[in-house]
């Protein structure tokens, strides 16, 4: 598994998005209220940009005559026929076993550089390392491939 520096958590508050080019394959990182998830920019149905869709909620289960709205920022909606698909997890909304988006792990790194997280050094290499004192004020989206 290779790991690939997103950004700054700064760079990326709740309700946005950003797409990133890893490894050959366009990957969405979403923050969902403070938690960070990645999804493949490209809808099962026909292969849309999914990753530019909407980001919405959903109506949720209620007893008969109510109408209950929930999920808000957690549910991507295609671009292209809307269809849409639970960021958290990759699934399909409405077809939850068989239809879903592939999914990444994302990390926050705290208190390192981007070339720290980015590069590691073979453990049989003697690596000599020039320290300097650093004020970190956030920390750094990492994508897991």
């Amino acid at each position: 598994m290779s790991t690939h520096v997103v950004g700054r958590v700064t760079e990326l508050p709740p309700g946005e998005r950003k797409i990133v080019l890893v490894e050959n394959r366009s990957i969405g990182v979403f923050n969902v209220n403070g938690t960070y998830y990645a999804l493949r920019n490209a809808c099962p149905h026909q292969g849309a940009p999914l990753c530019k869709g909407r980001v919405t909620g959903m109506t949720l289960t209620a007893p008969p005559g109510e109408y209950k709205y929930g999920r808000e920022g957690e549910i991507l909606r295609c671009p292209w026929h809307g269809w849409e698909f639970d960021l958290t997890n990759g699934k399909s909304i409405y077809d939850p076993h068989k239809c879903l988006v592939k999914t990444y792990d994302v990390t926050v790194e705290q208190g390192t550089s981007a070339a720290a997280v980015a590069v590691e050094a073979p453990e049989e290499e003697e690596v000599r390392i020039d320290t300097y004192p650093v004020t970190v004020e956030d920390g750094w989206i990492i994508l897991h491939v």
